[in-house]
């Protein structure tokens, strides 16, 4: 039984009809009105649609039997005979939807028609709630939208062509198009911003015995977790009930979310504000502070973009600034923040570095990916990665990733900069061309192991960026000995996990710069056999404590490795290692343990290491083989070369974070965070010193890359 209540019911003609006789129109003829006079077909034609709505309209559960309001509806009737909304608008989304439902149950009618030929017409209707049969009408008035008599106005509208009256709705179309988010990103080609903290929502999920997941080359793509982990579920259950507009978009919507039948895309403000005190500073505090915009977007299945920019003010913990200030790049600007990018000096002793990163993805094949953008890339399974990490500033970059059946395959093209003073030409940054390699091969339900190569070149003889190596599969050393074999730097390495069950895991890495066997066996601890290696394991719901994961990773990298004799053929970019932050001549032990439940998460890692450094003084300015950009012909001998040699430097940093996920879609914490740093060498130079220091920090940060301060 409806329990609904007609108070007022006007129905109106969106286009008015001349007077003149020369003109014939008629309105739309139901089947029921066939046989009606001329005169009077035009209150036939109103009484069927609100006869026709009067019996099939069902009110929503959630609307109050005796709740008035209005419904106002413009409608039309194609020149097919198809009725089509254009436009609803009422208070409750409900009577919106019932409203939709109701006129795609329309039947197919005779079109309008004007000289005989068929025509469109549009309408306009309010329907006033509530509504039962003692109030409805007998009779239902039609009235012109356009009352304006005007007849050449007239004869103008009623000659449209079909394709401008088409043209004329298409506005109306796209509004009409537009429906409820969906949560689209989760099943797009999107990439899932790189964090260590972020990752380890998923890491279990995704390393599960049985899987035929590849977890090394990062950042994934949604379409790549969402087999292993439910986005959506996982978001759905930490929801916050809010009621608001405001509430909603705080703690659990992206501020803005918009999707059509092709199309959709997010918008959310990013936000990196953190305040501190760094005990061995001379300056009261410390600071962060950044404002950006985050954009997501998908055209189509295929299509998927993103843009990040950052606006940026810092000052960071003395031991941060001074690194920062050690990598200036050539020309006025005082340092480059590690990681980010080139800073101006702001307000004498803090930084200004503006920072964009953005690409885009297309599939155009289920089992390939391509990506071309400005960012940053990682392989490995582990906190650090001997083969390509996160911790230089982002570069411009062409992925393609292929994926079939137990192999996933990776080829990667950067361009990077040399900014040395000693490197410029003509007062320009150097540019320099990376071409990477990744196959990683599921050998079994728990084994993986993954081949690396990779080859530096620069603009040598005016050859700009190599077309050689643009070849997916060819294998890097041949080119090298085509082009000449000063005319790049090749490396080599490989990667291996094992799973002993859905808990524990063990993976590693091993990376080649250059092997001499005969200096092997002559056991002399050659400078050339310049390699390292990494040793790690991971332990989830740890002690059956869910969501606590305990890993401890060893990382080890003989001196020179990564250098070369070129002044720009070094494994590096801005100034940076593109490999572990340490650059080389070095072993570390990296404990951690991460823990979270519901919005909370915590934090505790422990990093403890030895490092070489050289004396650069006017009595010994040889290379020891931990600065990858020194030529390693400097070395100051050949033979007896071991990890520590130069200034033997021991460290210690550990930290312990708190936080709480304000926003599961825009991945937006707040945090509270204490690192300690001790950094003891055996003797002080200008670049190496004697420091410890405690630093505190909390904050509000968007989690959409990773921070490193463990230098």
């Amino acid at each position: 039984m409806k329990s609904f209540i007609l108070t007022l019911f006007t129905l109106l003609t969106c286009l008015s009809y001349g007077q003149n006789n020369t003109f014939i129109s008629k309105p739309p003829v139901f089947e029921n009105c066939k046989n009606q006079e001329d005169s009077t077909q035009l209150n036939c034609f109103n009484q069927e649609v609100f006869n026709f709505i009067f019996k099939n309209f069902q009110t929503p559960k959630e609307i109050d039997s005796n709740y008035k309001g209005e419904i106002v509806v413009v409608f039309e009737v194609t020149e097919k005979g198809v009725f089509k909304t254009i436009f609803i608008e009422a208070k409750h989304k409900s009577l919106k939807e019932e409203t939709q439902r109701i006129f795609d149950l329309f039947p197919q009618i005779e079109p309008a028609t004007y000289n005989g030929n068929p025509t469109f017409r549009q309408y306009s209707m309010s329907i006033y709630l509530p509504l039962n049969e003692a109030n409805k009408p007998s009779e239902v008035e039609a009235f012109s939208v356009d009352n304006n008599s005007n007849q050449s106005k007239t004869n103008q509208i009623e000659q449209l062509s079909a394709l401008e009256k088409k043209a004329k709705a298409e506005f109306d179309s796209v509004q009409k198009a537009v429906t409820k988010y969906q949560n689209k990103e989760y099943n797009s080609q999107i990439n899932i911003p790189f964090s260590h903290e972020n990752y380890f929502r998923f890491d279990r999920s995704m390393n599960l015995v049985g899987t035929n997941s590849h977890t090394a080359s990062k950042p994934f793509m949604y379409e790549d977790v969402k087999n292993y982990y439910d986005f959506e579920a996982e978001n759905e259950a930490l929801k916050q009930d809010r009621q608001t507009w405001a509430g909603q978009k705080l703690w659990n919507e992206h501020l803005v979310q918009l999707q059509g039948k092709e199309y959709w895309f997010t918008v959310d403000p990013v936000f990196d504000l953190q305040l501190g005190k760094d005990t061995d500073a001379d300056f009261d505090y410390t600071y962060n502070n950044t404002r950006g915009v985050y954009i997501q977007g998908g055209l189509g299945n295929k299509f998927s973009f993103s843009a990040t920019v950052y606006e940026n003010q810092g000052r960071f913990a003395e031991y941060v600034n001074q690194y920062a200030e050690s990598l200036k790049a050539f020309g006025p600007d005082p340092a480059i923040i590690p990681g980010r990018g080139i800073a101006k000096r702001f307000k004498d002793d803090a930084y200004d570095y503006p920072v964009a990163e953005g690409y885009l993805s297309y599939s155009p094949a289920k089992f390939i990916n391509v990506q071309f953008g400005h960012g940053k890339q990682f392989i490995g399974d582990g906190y650090r990665s001997l083969l390509q990490s996160d911790v230089a500033s982002p570069y411009p970059f062409l992925k393609l990733n292929t994926k079939f059946w137990k192999i996933k395959y990776t080829n990667t093209w950067t361009w990077l900069k040399d900014v040395r003073p000693e490197a410029v030409v003509d007062d320009a940054f150097r540019t320099k061309y990376i071409a990477n390699h990744y196959l990683s091969w599921n050998v079994s339900k728990k084994l993986n192991i993954g081949l690396f190569e990779s080859v530096i070149w620069e603009n040598t003889n005016d050859r700009g960026f190599d077309v050689n190596y643009l070849n997916p599969v060819i294998f890097f050393r041949a080119i090298e000995f085509e082009t000449g074999q000063g005319a790049g730097n090749a490396i080599l390495g490989a990667s291996g996990k094992y799973k002993f069950n859905d808990n524990v895991n063990v993976y590693g890495q091993f990376i080649l710069d250059e092997f001499s066997l005969n200096d092997v066996k002559a056991g002399e601890k050659s400078w050339k056999n310049k390699f390292g290696f990494q040793l790690g394991a991971k332990y989830y719901n740890a002690f059956k404590v869910k969501n606590l994961m305990l890993q401890a990773e060893y990382n080890q990298v003989r001196p020179y490795t990564y250098s070369h004799n070129t002044i720009v053929l070094n494994y590096a970019h801005n100034n940076q290692p593109m490999a572990h932050l340490w650059g080389a001549n070095f072993r570390e032990l990296v404990l951690i343990g991460r823990y979270q439940k519901q919005r909370w998460f915590g934090e505790v890692k422990v990093i403890t290491g030895v490092r070489g450094f050289d004396y650069n003084n006017e009595t010994d300015n040889f290379s020891y083989g931990g600065d990858i950009y020194r030529d390693y012909n400097d070395r100051p001998f050949d033979t007896g070369v071991k990890i520590g040699q130069g200034i033997k430097t021991t460290s210690i940093n550990a930290s312990a974070q708190l936080g709480y996920l304000v926003n599961p879609a825009s991945n937006l914490k707040a945090f509270v965070n204490v690192n300690y740093r001790n950094f003891n060498p055996e003797a002080e130079t200008l670049n190496v010193y004697n420091n410890s220091t405690v630093w505190f920090n909390f904050g509000l940060r968007t989690d959409l890359f990773n921070w490193y301060f463990d230098y």
